[in-house]
């Protein structure tokens, strides 16, 4: 199957690591791993931090130009047989793939789209209706949360949904499978404003209240606000707390691999990809039930989740595992388990494919 996919909020060729880059990078080597010929179409980039007229007209007309190079090109060395759109949303929205695939008769699909009637609001709602429009094109929308799932369902009358849970490569796991000293701390994470920001000023709270722990915590990560991270844990006392910065992937696995707990809270995590990399190395995670991370850890199993905001839950869950070595070892296995059976590459391809072919068979059928 030749599959054109396209990423408008961030390529996966961006120059700047995020969760957005490494999942539009899983999707198309999970494609790729079930035989399917995939191109990356298009770079353009639709994001704007705000709805403002001039930079969206600006991106209006450079959609308008891709798609006639697109058309052109397909019309002389053949068509695709789907478009793959990764993580639509109001600012940054499809303007390329959808009428592009109407007017060719492609098959149209989504991953991780997204959509909030608060969002209307603000001066987006003329994106928030591209996004419906290209949701209800779609011949499927796949959805990698129960809430995003939701969200489509109650914005698009009749929106052809199925899940895709989140999924990473654990292939480069394979030799981080011991079971790590539950007092060696470790979390990643940019270090930028917003959400991020919050949990790490979660995590120092939490972290004060069991100072009499024998803890050490390896912060992985950097950013714009890195100073600003760093003296909320500057009250600890020296060797307490080590800086790596940004790491690549093998030292980050190598990293994982010398830790036993995943700490992070997760304050507006869509899911997290990096709660599913430290369970495939054996961490259990402690993390707070909130936006997406259900999805991604199995509570008293592979980890725990405490109530959001709730700071003294959240020291007493990681203190809980600091004191029980006999529940961390347990949990360790349990989520190198869950990871390698239910949320590899080789799962999501599967899936992925099965998914396909239907679509790809139904239309052949009509």
């Amino acid at each position: 199957m030749r599959i054109a996919f396209y990423a408008p909020l961030k390529s996966p060729n961006h120059p700047v690591p995020s969760g957005d880059r490494q999942m539009a990078r899983l999707l198309m080597k999970a494609l790729r791993s079930a035989g399917h010929h995939v191109e990356l179409v298009s770079e353009l980039r639709s994001f704007s931090a705000t709805p403002d007229a001039d930079m969206r007209r600006d991106i209006a007309a450079r959609a308008d130009a891709e798609r006639s190079r697109l058309a052109a090109s397909w019309r002389q060395g053949g068509m695709p047989d789907v478009w793959f759109t990764y993580h639509p949303y109001y600012k940054a929205p499809d303007l390329i793939g959808p009428p592009l695939a109407q007017a060719l008769g492609i098959v149209y699909v989504t991953a991780e789209a997204s959509y909030s009637e608060r969002r209307n609001d603000g001066g987006w709602r003329e994106l928030q209706a591209s996004v419906r429009q290209a949701v209800g094109l779609a011949a499927l929308n796949l959805c990698f949360t129960a809430r995003d799932l939701r969200g489509l369902a109650e914005a698009v009358t009749g929106a052809r949904t199925a899940r895709l849970l989140p999924f990473i490569d654990i292939a480069p796991f394979s030799d981080a499978g011991g079971i790590g000293d539950p007092r060696r701390l470790v979390t990643v994470a940019m270090m930028r404003s917003g959400d991020k920001l919050e949990s790490y000023t979660r995590l120092a709270s939490a972290l004060q209240l069991i100072e009499n722990r024998p803890w050490r915590l390896s912060v992985i990560g950097d950013g714009p606000q890195r100073a600003a991270v760093e003296a909320m844990f500057a009250r600890f006392e020296p060797g307490r707390i080590e800086w790596r910065g940004e790491l690549g992937q093998e030292e980050l696995i190598g990293a994982l691999a010398g830790s036993g707990l995943y700490v992070w809270p997760g304050v507006g995590e869509a899911y997290g990809i990096a709660y599913l990399e430290a369970q495939a190395a054996g961490l259990p995670v402690i993390a707070q039930s909130v936006a997406g991370v259900p999805e991604v850890v199995v509570d008293g199993q592979t980890g725990r989740l405490t109530a959001d905001g709730d700071t003294g839950a959240y020291a007493a869950a990681i203190a809980a595992l600091l004191d029980d070595p006999a529940e961390h070892a347990a949990m360790s296995k349990t989520a190198r388990h869950f990871v390698a059976t239910e949320r590899s590459l080789e799962v999501a391809a599967k899936r992925l494919d099965q998914l396909l072919q239907s679509l790809i068979g139904d239309k052949n059928d009509g």
